[in-house]
């Protein structure tokens, strides 16, 4: 009797305790919009960060990498490179002009509002950079190389060992129409294009003050290691066998 008289008394207590207070309406919507804000507010700090730090797109504006780049692709460039790992011979890598290389265009046309969305969305890398001021080029020679065209065969040299490069050469295209036999300077690059025909690389830039056609290794954003966009030219861009043979410094930092 003692245990059903408390259990009677338990459930009187519990009928005739008050409700629970209700959130307002009001109340859940600025809760949702308070949380929605800050997920928001995280993943665009990350964003920044990454892009600072870590990787950034890049848009593919003209033909002077074809094939192993179209225009209209979009690269993941890794800014780890140079840095924590070292620049190869072969790697694929985004830079600043270095003086000249490019002639001015037409920014694209955009309402106030578009632009300053734009520029906030590149900022924080949920866009591509623009390439009015950067470069996307192959390395060909490191600091302290030889690079000379062309042997009796046709082939660039790099310290006197020819490179076999079709594996990313534009097809039909020649190593070089332009002769040309220089030394690399230290902490800079000498870079070219893989449509040798298209694009305007350190060959044609040997006028150019202040480097003469070479690039400053401080002036590279990173290595392009990755097609991410449009989906069916996703492709890794690894650096090739060509230069394995190349005797000299193995890496620029």
């Amino acid at each position: 009797m003692s245990a059903d008289h408390d259990a009677e008394q338990d459930a009187e207590r519990e009928a005739s305790a008050p409700p629970p207070p209700r959130r307002s309406a009001a109340g859940g919507v600025f809760a949702a919009i308070k949380e929605t804000v800050l997920v928001v507010a995280v993943a665009l700090v990350v964003s920044l960060v990454v892009k600072t730090f870590l990787l950034q797109a890049f848009f593919i504006p003209s033909q002077s990498m074809e094939e192993t780049l179209d225009i209209g692709d979009r690269v993941i460039v890794s800014k780890l490179t140079p840095g924590p790992f070292d620049l190869h011979r072969g790697d694929v890598v985004v830079f600043s002009d270095p003086g000249n290389w490019l002639s001015q265009t037409a920014p694209p046309e955009r309402g106030p509002v578009g632009t300053v969305v734009a520029e906030a969305l590149t900022f924080i890398g949920l866009l591509p950079e623009d390439s009015d001021d950067h470069l996307i080029k192959r390395v060909i020679g490191l600091p302290g190389d030889h690079v000379v065209c062309c042997d009796a065969s046709g082939q660039i040299t790099v310290n006197d060992e020819p490179v076999d490069e079709t594996s990313y050469l534009a097809q039909g295209a020649a190593p070089s129409l332009d002769p040309f036999d220089v030394t690399v300077p230290e902490g800079q690059l000498w870079v070219m294009g893989d449509n040798r025909d298209e694009s305007a690389d350190s060959r044609y830039n040997r006028e150019s003050q202040p480097y003469h056609g070479f690039v400053p290794v401080d002036l590279v954003v990173g290595r392009a290691y990755a097609v991410v966009w449009p989906v069916s030219h996703w492709d890794w861009l690894g650096t090739p066998s060509a230069f394995d043979q190349v005797s000299g410094a193995p890496g620029a930092s």
